[in-house]
């Protein structure tokens, strides 16, 4: 009888065994697709890869670098890949008016005069201490018509009309040597080339955070710009695959607001960056959509129409209808 009773004991807790390894083994199978571009906003990534936090939720993670938000935002509409690590808001929106649910945000970020990103870099020897300055002087853009509506719309609010100046496209790895080769006056770069320019002694920014406060009309304003997205495909798909990854990118962007300076170092090595810009380049301030206020979606939106406004995007865009909380 003991003995019966011992053996239906040892059958119970060898199927419960058995029924832990095929959830445990179930949960390994999670599988996500993710475009890494390989920026500094891509950070929340490389610190849940390093800390495990994506692993520990039963999640397999299947990372391309993928350079650059149009490319990954190509990748989102074929399926290609299920999240994105950055992708910038206005290409997001405009995906969004051709396929709804393309890119829905998990988390977004803010850039203004502290979390700097955009900004005017001029030649150290140049007599520029304002944007009105540039009047009359040769300026590089980061590529792309979002980019360069962005550079025009902040010089006119500067007081300088197209014409006042010269305006070209370059890409963003030439705008150090354009500075130091003295090709250009000034650059509207992105970091961490600010930086980098900044470091080597060839120039010195004049102004940062040009969206907060000419778009926006306030230096202190979340200038949303980019962020995390993943489809409405995989979303419905892998709901709890998709949970789990936001869950994973809020723990992250927490270790790096307590750990900022072993977050930083997390960077090296995944990035085109070097130790020593890894320690000093701005970050954007990264924010999960479910901690968003109401304040931060109305500059969203705010910034939204302001390139529908101008022609960036072909129609209004509502920002509610590609956030997605968890």
């Amino acid at each position: 009888m003991k003995l019966k009773a011992f053996a239906t004991a040892a059958l119970i807790a060898a199927t419960s065994l058995t029924g832990l390894t095929l959830s445990t083994s179930a949960m390994a199978q999670m599988k996500v697709r993710v475009g890494a571009n390989p920026v500094a906003a891509s950070l929340p990534l490389y610190v849940g890869i390093k800390m495990g936090y994506f692993k520990d939720a039963g999640l397999e993670l299947e990372t391309t670098p993928i350079i650059g938000p149009p490319a990954n935002l190509a990748a989102l509409i074929s399926n290609q890949i299920d999240v994105s690590t950055n992708v910038t808001t206005i290409d997001a929106a405009n995906a969004h008016l051709k396929k709804p649910g393309t890119s829905m945000f998990i988390a977004i970020n803010s850039q203004n005069k502290t979390y700097q990103m955009e900004q005017f870099v001029v030649r150290k020897d140049l007599d520029v201490k304002t944007l009105a300055d540039l009047k009359g002087k040769k300026i590089a853009t980061t590529p792309g018509p979002g980019n360069v509506v962005m550079a025009k719309a902040v010089l006119k609010a500067a007081g300088l009309k197209e014409g006042d100046y010269t305006l070209d496209q370059l890409d963003l790895s030439q705008h150090a040597n354009s500075i130091t080769a003295g090709t250009f006056d000034a650059v509207y770069t992105l970091e961490p080339f600010g930086t980098i320019i900044r470091k080597s002694g060839a120039g010195r920014t004049i102004e940062a955070g040009l969206i907060a406060h000419y778009v926006l009309g306030d230096p202190d304003a979340n200038g949303w710009i980019a962020g995390t997205a993943m489809t409405m495909d995989f979303i419905k798909a892998s709901p709890d695959a998709a949970k789990k990854f936001a869950l994973a990118w809020g723990k992250s962007i927490e270790y790096i607001k307590a750990n900022t300076v072993e977050a930083r170092k997390m960077m090296v090595g995944n990035i085109a960056i070097a130790p020593d810009v890894a320690e000093i380049v701005p970050l954007v301030k990264f924010v999960m959509v479910s901690d968003l206020t109401p304040k931060d979606v109305a500059d969203f939106q705010k910034f939204i129409d302001f390139s529908s406004d101008n022609g960036i995007l072909s129609s209004k865009v509502d920002v509610s209808t590609m956030l997605q909380k968890f």
